[in-house]
């Protein structure tokens, strides 16, 4: 019999492609648009593979988008935390859901990963803008969820991650 492997690197790839979205320059009009790639892939493995991929990993993975982005360690790294327990709490119903119900759940959880973010910049007297145009992402993360399901499951069954 032919044995499977795991093949964990998958996930990690598609970790690094999301850390490398996050980091494309975008024009300064254009950086309220950007979609929140990390914490996106985030829930989408947390959904799938929810004993693998959880809150100490999602620590780690926003430690590594706060020294990507230059911002305030563990900044990102708390409110992926948050979104990962989230997401786990609320896993086998997140897989039952219909593609426009998901896009709805990570409409509000990037929405709070956002405003959580936000919030501690402010805390931390970073300059932040006094508009909610930052909440746009949210949008754009909910708009390309399920392109991005059908795309990390087509690679999930194919590599057989387990």
């Amino acid at each position: 019999m032919e044995q499977k492997t795991n093949a964990t690197w998958v996930v990690y790839l598609t970790f690094v492609v999301a850390f490398l979205l996050a980091i494309v320059p975008f024009p300064e009009w254009a950086l309220n648009y950007r979609p929140q790639w990390v914490a996106m892939v985030l829930i989408y493995w947390a959904m799938a593979l929810p004993y693998r991929v959880g809150i100490g990993f999602a620590w780690v993975t926003g430690l590594v988008v706060d020294i990507l982005d230059g911002s305030l360690l563990g900044l990102n790294a708390l409110a992926l935390a948050v979104i990962a327990y989230i997401t786990l709490s609320l896993h086998q119903r997140l897989r039952m859901f219909s593609s426009l119900q998901q896009s709805g759940v990570v409409l509000a959880m990037t929405g709070l990963y956002l405003m959580m973010t936000h919030w501690m910049k402010i805390a931390a007297n970073q300059a932040v803008t006094s508009d909610l145009h930052f909440l746009l992402g949210a949008l754009f993360s909910a708009f390309l969820w399920p392109w991005l399901f059908v795309l990390l499951r087509q690679m999930r069954r194919s590599f057989s991650v387990r």
